[in-house]
């Protein structure tokens, strides 16, 4: 049982960081309807830019200036690529995002080389004993992080007239854009909020246990993205859920791999896009999406 109860620990804290790179998927979906796989690119961006900034200030002021360096190259992004390219299909702009992904990962790798780079943050390798259990300080620290985020958002986003207005862009862009709202303002805004967070993410995901950013940290975004289709693309709510969902799974099938060898190896890596599957298939919107429904 204190297993169990490390896992669903573990992976409640682990889920509420892939719940923050989930939400940074829905909130440019739903400001320009365009799934963003250059989100990987963000969150190694934010992070390299943090553990840079590192070496000359304080830690906070460091992870603050990556998330400053995120959020701004989110904005280039959409002004300079995203923006020339609206009006497009969908699917158009995806394979864009793609093209970035690719062309950014690749100096950042170009970048980064074979080092492995340390935050040197506060909580180190510290560990916090609750009874039986033995939980690693970063992982209350990324919990309690997360969820304050995700609050700030979901409020900014029910009570702000910023949150109307991506709200109103959502629901339909034509008629926002006739009632006033500045669209190019909202998108650039949504993808610089998504950097943001993604950078935050980058922090969580460096720290003890693991070994440090490498050029491959990024690559972590894409296990994020099952949590953003299992609560749905359209839905905020639904990536809290999602990434709570992933984190959860991909905790207990790695800590009871043992007794899934039946299944593989590596079946925690996979464990969360099984899941998405099977949710696709009972709900092809993700659990809180909107379905859409024409007269045929």
């Amino acid at each position: 049982m204190t297993v169990f109860s490390e896992l669903l620990i573990i992976g409640v804290s682990l889920g509420s960081v892939y719940a923050l790179i989930a939400l940074g998927f829905v909130i440019i979906f739903k400001s320009t309807e365009v799934v963003n796989f250059a989100h990987a690119s963000l969150l190694l961006a934010g992070g390299y830019a943090a553990v840079q900034a590192r070496e000359h200030m304080p830690f906070w002021l460091a992870l603050l200036a990556g998330v400053v360096a995120a959020a701004l190259l989110g904005v280039a992004l959409e002004f300079l690529v995203i923006r020339r390219y609206r009006g497009r299909d969908h699917s158009v702009l995806a394979i864009v995002t793609i093209g970035l992904d690719i062309v950014l990962l690749t100096e950042l790798a170009r970048q980064i080389g074979p080092d492995i780079f340390s935050y040197r943050d506060p909580w180190g390798s510290r560990l916090i004993e609750l009874g039986s259990l033995t939980i690693p300080q970063t992982r209350v620290a990324a919990l309690i992080t997360a969820a304050a985020l995700i609050g700030i958002f979901l409020l900014a986003f029910r009570f702000t007239s910023w949150g109307v207005s991506m709200r109103a862009a959502a629901e339909h862009r034509e008629t926002a854009a006739l009632m006033g709202i500045r669209l190019g303002w909202v998108s650039a805004s949504a993808w610089a909020v998504a950097g943001a967070l993604a950078a935050v993410a980058a922090l969580f995901l460096s720290v003890f246990p693991t070994t440090g950013l490498d050029r491959d940290t990024g690559l972590v975004a894409l296990k994020a993205f099952p949590a953003a289709i299992i609560g749905g693309l359209d839905s905020t709510t639904g990536a809290l859920v999602g990434g709570l969902v992933v984190g959860i799974t991909e905790a207990m099938a790695t800590g009871y791999q043992n007794d899934l060898s039946f299944l593989g190896s590596g079946i925690g890596e996979l464990a969360p896009y099984l899941v998405m599957v099977l949710v696709l298939l009972a709900r092809p919107a993700g659990l809180f999406g909107t379905r859409e429904l024409s007269r045929v």
